[in-house]
């Protein structure tokens, strides 16, 4: 049955309030499946298996008990009511539900970071550790929007002329104007891009570009351009592409 969005005070889609994308279902299908979809028994079993792994309680005083344990902190996946996904992967585009391969420039870009991860140890300097190590950003959090192992949580707020989305993880902020106005000048790079909005009927669609060469992700160059669109199909249902 077709469902009708509210309306902001200003006549756009309601997109607003407190969402999550937090879910067991990978980005990519595993090797070893090959249907679209678990029977309710089998993602029921792969989520019990994955679940045990992430709230295995340690052994105080040891190593282990060092590292923080997510849902002791934060939000885990077995904590979200809407966790639970028949689909073996995000991906529906290619149908066999994992990325297209590398091009021969992305190949390229790949083993440059492999030979330099080889030859500067990981942990050897702060600009050799990984990005979520030190905290600046988790690729895929957003932009584009994945699930995350925990914090998989946004915001939304409208405004005339803009778009507020919080994400939780690291809570970074992006603030998106729907005025029409061009990208900022190539010269300007972040690490979550340069975001533009518009609307096509009830759709959300969000152009970004003038990403930095550190953080792109699935090891994009600084030249990505990403497009998302956020659907709201339901009172308490999002559905988002990229």
């Amino acid at each position: 049955r077709q469902w009708t969005p509210p309306r902001t005070a200003d006549g756009q889609p309601d997109l607003q309030g407190f969402w999550t994308n937090s879910t067991y279902a990978p980005l990519e299908r595993p090797k070893n499946v090959t249907k679209e979809f678990y029977t309710k028994e089998e993602a029921a079993d792969m989520e019990k298996r994955a679940t045990a792994e992430e709230t295995e309680q340690t052994t105080p005083g040891t190593v282990a008990d060092v590292h923080y344990d997510f849902t002791q902190f934060g939000l885990d996946r077995n904590q979200s009511p809407h966790a639970s996904n028949l689909r073996t992967s995000l991906i529906v585009d290619p149908p066999n539900g994992m990325l297209p391969p590398l091009s021969a420039e992305g190949q390229k870009r790949a083993a440059e970071r492999a030979e330099h991860a080889r030859r500067v140890g990981r942990w050897d300097s702060a600009q050799s550790n990984e990005l979520d190590d030190r905290c600046i950003i988790f690729e895929g959090a957003g932009p584009p929007m994945l699930p995350q192992t925990y914090n998989s949580d946004y915001q939304i707020l409208q405004a005339p002329g803009y778009v507020m989305i919080l994400i939780e993880l690291l809570h970074e902020v992006r603030v998106i104007p729907m005025d029409g106005r061009p990208h900022a000048p190539q010269t300007v790079r972040s690490w979550l891009g340069d975001s533009r909005g518009h609307w096509e009927g009830n759709t959300l669609v969000i152009e970004t570009t003038n990403f930095n060469d550190k953080g792109a992700f699935q090891g994009a160059s600084r030249d990505l351009r990403l497009t998302e669109r956020l659907t709201r199909t339901a009172e308490e249902t999002m559905k988002y592409e990229f």
